[in-house]
C-alpha cells in the first residue's frame, strides 16, 4: 500500500461493532468508531458527488436549499479521556448562528475561524487572515482566496468557540495559515479543512496526519445526543477520525444520523434479546 491515499467507504452503523449491544444507551456504553485511516480530503469526494448529481440533472448543478442549523446538524461533544475539547449546543447563547457572507466579513477578525455550512454538504473550514480573505484547504490544495469566493454562497459562523483547547495569538494563527498556502497532495499534513484550520488556531499535532498512534484503547469519545436527555457514545482512536466521523454526521444531517443509530441500536437489541421459542406442554 506504500504511501498512497486511497478512499475508505464509511461501514453503516449496523456494520460497526458496539461495546453494549442492549439497545438505546444513555452513556452507559460507548461503541467503537470508525477509522478512516485511508480517506481522502472530503472536500474532493463531495465535489465528485455534486458533479454526479448535475449530470443526473442534465449539468445542472442543484439549487441551495434553505439551511436551519437547528434541524440539520448534529449537537455533540468531544472527549479526550475525562476532558470536554469540543462542545456543539444550541441551548444558550448564539454561538451556532450562521451569516450571509457578507455579514459575516464585518464579524471577522484575523485569526478567526470561519465555519460554512449547507444542507447535505460537509462543513467547510478557513483562517480569516484579514483584508476580506481566508486560508483555507480546498480540494487538495492550500489557497488563499475572498471570504466570499470560499465560501461559495453557503451560510457561515465565528467558530472560535466550539473546540476548548487554548488559542494561539491572532499573529501566529494568522502566520501558520498564510506559510501554508500553495501546499498540496503529498505535501498535505491535513485531511480536510476542519483540521487544517483547527491546527493553524491551536498548534496541535492531533489535527495532522497520523499525529496520534491508532493502538491501544481509544481515548477519545464522540457524544450524539439524540433529543430527549438521550445520547450515544462512539470511541476513536485518534482525534483526527473522530472529526471525519463528526462531519459525515453533519454532511448527512440530523435526521439520518438519529435514524441510522435506531435502526443499529434496534438491531443489536433483538439479536441479544431472541425470542424464546415456545415450550411444549
Amino acid at each position: 500500500m506504500g504511501n498512497q491515499v486511497e478512499k475508505l467507504t464509511h461501514l453503516n452503523y449496523k456494520e460497526v461493532p458496539t461495546a453494549d449491544p442492549t439497545g438505546m444507551d444513555r452513556d452507559e456504553g460507548p461503541r467503537i468508531g470508525v477509522s478512516y485511516i485511508f480517506s481522502n480530503d472530503d472536500d474532493e469526494l463531495e465535489q465528485q458527488q455534486q458533479d454526479s448529481v448535475a449530470q443526473d440533472m442534465g449539468g445542472e448543478h442543484p439549487a441551495p436549499q434553505p439551511y436551519d442549523p437547528r434541524l440539520q446538524e448534529v449537537e455533540c461533544s468531544v472527549y479526550y479521556r475525562d476532558e470536554c475539547i469540543y462542545q456543539k449546543t444550541f441551548a444558550g447563547d448564539d454561538t451556532l448562528s450562521t451569516y450571509t457572507p457578507e455579514n459575516l466579513l464585518n464579524r471577522c477578525k484575523p485569526g478567526d475561524l470561519v465555519e460554512f455550512v449547507c444542507q447535505a454538504q460537509y462543513p467547510h473550514w478557513a483562517v480569516y487572515v484579514g483584508d476580506f480573505q481566508v486560508v483555507h484547504l480546498h480540494r487538495l490544495e492550500v489557497v488563499n482566496s475572498f471570504l466570499t469566493d470560499a465560501s461559495q454562497g453557503r451560510r457561515g459562523r465565528i467558530a472560535n468557540y466550539l473546540y476548548r483547547y487554548k488559542p494561539l495569538s491572532p499573529a501566529t494563527v494568522v502566520r501558520n495559515a498564510l506559510e501554508q498556502v500553495g501546499c498540496k497532495d503529498r505535501e498535505l499534513s491535513w485531511r480536510n479543512s476542519e483540521c487544517f484550520a483547527a491546527w493553524c488556531r491551536y498548534g496541535k499535532r492531533e489535527f495532522k496526519i497520523g499525529g496520534e498512534l491508532r493502538i491501544g484503547k481509544q481515548p477519545y469519545r464522540l457524544q450524539i445526543r439524540l433529543g430527549d436527555k438521550r445520547s450515544h457514545t462512539l470511541e476513536f482512536q485518534s482525534l483526527e477520525d473522530l472529526i471525519m466521523e463528526k462531519r459525515r454526521n453533519d454532511q448527512i444531517g440530523r435526521a439520518a444520523v438519529i435514524q441510522e443509530l435506531s435502526s443499529h441500536l434496534q438491531a443489536t437489541f433483538v439479536a441479544s434479546h431472541p425470542t424464546p421459542s415456545p415450550q411444549r406442554i
